[in-house]
């Protein structure tokens, strides 16, 4: 039987383990990551004491991308110690009817990390199309007989995401963009400028891969197809058109997660984006 995983932020009830009888100890996360992470990929490792109605100790939710790999983990590490003195147990969340969660994609991190799994650091490579200054001034406000003009800087990324070994080859768009309060000031203005480039790549490479479903077969090996949900048609446009796109989603910092941020700290703005190599075995 196939599985089938996308590149988005896993909301399902069967991807997602509850772990409790936990007793405090350092680095509690850390163990749990490096107990159930053998099972496969995992999203998001959470502990949290437990409500004091509950007794003393802590409990844990696991997100995993795959419900067959969470179904296997609880199966081997119900009732066992694992890495502490008395037995853990281990359940699949139950689902909570009535209540829809928002489908949100993977941030460019997470999708390099889930792609490298399944794909191979060799499975896949991306570059930068474009990566174009879009800037420009915000309407004119009056205010108490002023004209005050706030100077935004905006960048068009649109990236291309190539799986050679499936001969799939998909491309991402995205705006981002932030105000600066102090436009006499060189240092905020570089500052915002650079913190808006790494914005529009990772989300650009973000929306390449979402565009991209992963098939997993029981054997082990991977399939991959094209997502059919509807998205801009900027897989048949040219460069010289993405180029000359700019209509395309807006991304405020303000409106930017934080663990995004760490995630684009590691993208370089070069012509391509840091291909994905290891030796072969």
């Amino acid at each position: 039987m196939a599985e089938v995983v996308e590149f988005r932020v896993p909301t399902g009830s069967a991807e997602t383990l509850l772990v409790w009888g936990l007793e405090p100890e350092p680095g509690l996360e850390h163990s749990l990551f490096s107990v159930f992470s053998k099972f496969g990929p995992l999203y998001s490792v959470r502990a949290h004491r437990n409500a004091a109605v509950a007794g003393p100790g802590y409990y844990a939710i696991i997100k995993f991308y795959s419900a067959g790999d969470a179904s296997r983990a609880q199966r081997e590490c119900n009732g066992q110690r694992l890495f502490q003195k008395s037995p853990l147990k281990v359940c699949v969340c139950t689902k909570q009817k009535g209540f829809q969660q928002q489908v949100l994609a993977l941030n460019s991190n997470k999708c390099q990390e889930l792609a490298n799994h399944y794909l191979g650091f060799n499975g896949w490579s991306s570059r930068i199309i474009t990566l174009q200054n879009v800037s420009g001034f915000g309407t004119e406000n009056e205010e108490l007989g002023k004209t005050l003009q706030k100077r935004s800087v905006k960048y068009l990324c649109a990236v291309e995401v190539t799986l050679p070994n499936h001969g799939v080859r998909t491309r991402g768009v995205a705006l981002g963009k932030a105000d600066i309060e102090n436009s006499e000031d060189p240092l905020e203005f570089v500052t915002a400028t650079r913190r808006v480039q790494k914005l529009a790549v990772g989300k650009a490479l973000s929306s390449a891969f979402q565009k991209i479903l992963l098939v997993v077969l029981e054997n082990g090996k991977v399939a991959v197809e094209h997502n059919s949900s509807p998205e801009p048609p900027t897989d048949s446009l040219t460069e010289e058109e993405l180029k000359g796109l700019v209509q395309v989603n807006e991304l405020s910092l303000e409106q930017f997660d934080l663990e995004e941020q760490e995630v684009l700290s590691d993208l370089s703005f070069d012509d391509e984006l840091p291909s994905q190599e290891m030796p072969s075995h």
